[in-house]
């Protein structure tokens, strides 16, 4: 494949109008008033260019294509004022790239999510989950653009940050946005919310860092809010009067799937997408385990208290590998917080979210005077390492603890246990 070459004439002359015009593709021309200025034909354009030396090495910058806003004489007077600069040791190629760094905050979110699935996690080898990235694409869209989006990112302070989660948590962006037919997303204010995505602005300008957008971090240092308010669980008498609705529902003929994965996440104090994405070759049945290849916080084992276990003996078993299967589908079941949101009504626990049985789980096991150490085992608050080693560990010690959480869980649900439990103080 041959090289195309420019042909130079041999002596420089005065670059005009007339000069540009008669260039034919593959000429260059060099201006006899601005030393390295000159002017070449490519196939569809004809270009002003600067050659000069800075830092002992040889250096090209394109000024622009010959027409508006470029006229021959404007092209010199640029090409002046930047050997100006080479003069005062600034390199307009590498400022030029500088300013090719000088994006706003809205588009390098844009590039963040683009990167995200494949940027590793510090400490735990892999990417963040897609749920995770889900929040994250939720926190920039409806709170990052909207205040600092189109703010220049290398301009955005620590005082930038902290004005953004004072807003944030003040309700500036709160909102109800209708996401479909029957669907609304209802944005809050508050610290919680604000501190949350005050964290997830961290992230993206680590990322800024590590591609080079900036040198420093401005959330560094911004103190989060921390969550308003006491975690919510149920006392012994909403965990009867649950029970009772289960009961009353499964004798209706509600969804079974619905009822059975509630009480899965009553018995087990697992997360929502660990239950429902749970198939029947992760339940170790001879050991009571539930032994999970991926969650939240990676692989990890979830001990079985006798009653989890029977309630896992006694499901249907059909062609699905899933334990909770999906009605119209192969995958697994979807339709749990629809149902729940029918079945809490009825059981006048307005105010509980699915992940609050979570919450109980460990609250009741706390009261029971368990370690919150153990319990926190049992729960899967640990690194990613700890889990992979626990998951050969000897299961006795934390299935106990399983134990006389689920079982008192059991009991008040069958009516068993309507007083309302406490917990104990913690020293400090």
């Amino acid at each position: 494949m041959s090289r195309k070459t420019y042909t130079r004439k041999k002596e420089p002359q005065r670059i005009s109008k007339r000069t540009v015009d008669a260039l034919k593709p593959g000429n260059i021309v060099w201006d006899s008033v601005v030393t390295g200025l000159a002017v070449r034909c490519q196939k569809k354009a004809k270009v002003f260019i600067l050659k000069y030396r800075f830092a002992g090495g040889q250096r090209w910058y394109s000024i622009g294509k010959h027409g508006s806003p470029w006229t021959v004489e404007d092209a010199r007077t640029e090409a002046q004022r930047l050997l100006g600069l080479v003069v005062d040791g600034v390199d307009p190629a590498g400022e030029r790239e500088d300013e090719s760094k000088d994006i706003t905050v809205s588009r390098l979110c844009d590039l963040y999510l683009e990167a995200a699935p494949n940027i590793l996690l510090k400490g735990k080898g892999r990417p963040k989950k897609a749920s995770s990235l889900a929040t994250d694409r939720s926190n920039i869209e409806r709170h990052i653009k909207p205040l600092l989006g189109k703010k220049h990112v290398r301009f955005i302070s620590r005082r930038d940050v902290e004005r953004f989660q004072e807003d944030v948590a003040a309700g500036k962006t709160a909102a109800d946005i209708k996401t479909g037919l029957r669907g609304r997303a209802r944005i809050t204010g508050g610290k919680g919310t604000a501190a949350r995505a005050t964290a997830v602005l961290g992230a993206i300008f680590t990322y800024a860092i590590r591609e080079e957008y900036v040198s420093e971090n401005p959330v560094k240092g911004v103190e989060l809010y921390k969550s308003e308010g006491r975690e919510r669980f149920l006392t012994g008498a909403e965990m009867a009067r649950l029970g009772e609705v289960l009961a009353e529902a499964e004798a209706e003929g509600f969804n079974p799937v619905a009822i059975a994965a509630i009480r899965a996440l009553v018995l087990t104090g697992a997360r929502k997408s660990e239950i429902l994405g749970l198939r029947w070759g992760d339940i170790d049945f001879e050991n009571s385990g539930l032994h999970l290849p991926d969650s939240k916080t990676g692989r990890k084992t979830i001990p079985l208290a006798a009653a989890a276990l029977e309630l896992f003996e006694g499901l249907p078993r059909g062609e699905s590998p899933y334990v909770f299967p999906a009605i119209k589908s192969e995958g697994h079941y979807v339709g749990l917080p629809k149902a729940w949101v029918k079945l809490k009504k009825r059981a006048r626990l307005n105010d509980v979210t699915i992940h609050t049985l979570r919450h109980s789980f460990a609250s009741i096991a706390v009261a029971g005077g368990d370690s919150l150490i153990l319990v926190g085992k049992v729960l899967g608050h640990v690194q990613t390492r700890t889990t992979e080693k626990y998951a050969h560990m000897d299961l006795n010690p934390l299935k106990a603890v399983a134990d006389r959480a689920a079982d008192t869980i059991a009991a008040a649900m069958k009516g068993g246990g309507g007083e309302v439990v406490k917990l104990p103080k913690r020293k400090a």
